[in-house]
């Protein structure tokens, strides 16, 4: 995840370097659920509504939920599927409140109503997403459902006014980016807290429509408006979250934005992006089934490193004997193709590596989601290959 408005607050106020900082273990989302009343275009879970067979019961996410506990997992984001339609998922919520972990609540939001809001609102949850992937024909045309925008909207309306902290997930397609900025003008006018930009992987339906995957100029237009808006909110003093996820180029797009906008500040965000350091999928991401499968994060669910049933989360996470796994947890990773080349590699660490697996069979080849031009990141093999760390920039022959 590439937090934008983080680094924006370092353009207005920048901050000395320190030292590098890991997580104590890594963030959860946990699909608690497979079942959805929805079946949208995109989703990387392939959910219907249908109850799925072995599904984890209650006592057994308990158990698992003491083991992240103690492993020092910091945040769960229960998801689904639609995890409303869990029936004991107030329950698992309450519980790992008492805990003590960051808890999101993902969901399409169509389910959050005046009859379940106090019950959401008595949890107090630290976040609650809601996925928007327009604004109402595009958005219910993905989500098919008529009426479904709707729907969303007055969730996020009922959260809002018992106040929830909320954001809204846009995946961004060829079909839908027309409607990116009446999103973006959507989150002001709504207050909505926090927004969450997607590039589409391929995983799941993802996978199936990856040929309506934005092109790579719509892409780089799309961030560019993020980044421009994202700053006049910084100018404006109105503290709304920017993020983005599934593509860890944006940070080095946006430090072409800063050259271009702020070029004195540069070298300064060149390193702080550096320490931020990219795509963690298997390091500081993880993700748990509705079966209880592990996996590197939410968009592997065709490659189960181990099941919660059988070993303790803990045990598969620091187990490296699965390739994939080993393999996400170098550092640094080796790949190949432009990613190999790539001057800016200690900013992205490779970007996501499934693009690569569906497309090739090899998940060490360059992402093909990667937009960023060949002259921009050196990728000729004439070009000097930069390695951008925290404390010095060292120039060596690619």
């Amino acid at each position: 995840m590439f937090r934008i408005s983080q680094y924006m607050q370092e353009i207005a106020n920048p901050t000395p370097l320190g030292p590098s900082r890991k997580p104590p273990g890594p963030v959860v989302i946990w699909n608690l659920i497979r079942r959805c009343n929805l079946t949208c275009k995109h989703c990387y879970s392939i959910s219907a509504d249908k109850d799925f067979a072995g599904e984890l019961t209650t006592s057994e996410v308990f158990s698992v939920m003491d083991d992240l506990k103690q492993f020092r997992v910091p945040v769960l984001i229960l998801s689904g599927g639609e995890p409303l339609l869990r029936p004991d998922i107030f329950e698992i919520a309450k519980r790992a409140k008492q805990q003590g972990f960051y808890v999101g609540l993902s969901s399409n939001g169509t389910l959050i109503t005046r009859e379940n809001i106090d019950r959401i609102a008595e949890v107090d949850f630290n976040y609650v997403g809601i996925s928007l992937d327009g604004i109402r024909e595009t958005h219910d045309r993905f989500r098919r459902m008529e009426g479904a925008f709707e729907k969303s909207l007055e969730g996020m309306r009922l959260c809002r006014e018992l106040g929830l902290k909320i954001g809204a997930r846009f995946t961004m397609t060829q079909e839908n980016a027309h409607d990116l900025p009446a999103l973006l003008r959507l989150v002001e006018d709504e207050g909505i807290d926090r927004f969450y930009f997607s590039h589409l992987n391929y995983a799941g339906r993802g996978n199936k429509n990856r040929k309506t995957d934005a092109r790579h100029q719509l892409t780089r237009d799309a961030m560019d408006l993020l980044f421009d808006t994202c700053w006049d909110y910084q100018q404006r003093g109105l503290h709304k979250e920017f993020t983005t996820g599934n593509n860890d180029a944006d940070g080095v797009y946006f430090l072409f934005w800063v050259r271009r906008r702020f070029p004195e500040l540069a070298d300064h965000i060149a390193a702080k992006l550096a320490q931020w350091g990219g795509n963690s999928s298997g390091v500081n991401v993880a993700n748990i089934d509705n079966l209880g499968n592990v996996h590197p994060d939410t968009m592997w669910w065709h490659h189960n490193l181990g099941n919660v049933r059988e070993r303790r989360f803990s045990e598969i996470w620091q187990d490296r004997s699965d390739p994939l796994m080993d393999g996400l947890k170098r550092h640094p990773r080796s790949v190949g193709g432009r990613c190999g080349e790539c001057r800016y590699f200690a900013i992205c660490n490779g970007n996501t590596r499934v693009r690569a697996q569906q497309l090739t069979g090899d998940p060490w080849q360059e992402d093909p989601g990667c937009y960023l031009h060949d002259d921009e990141i050196g990728a000729s093999g004439a070009v000097a290959r930069i390695e951008v760390t925290p404390w010095i920039r060292v120039q060596r022959s690619a």
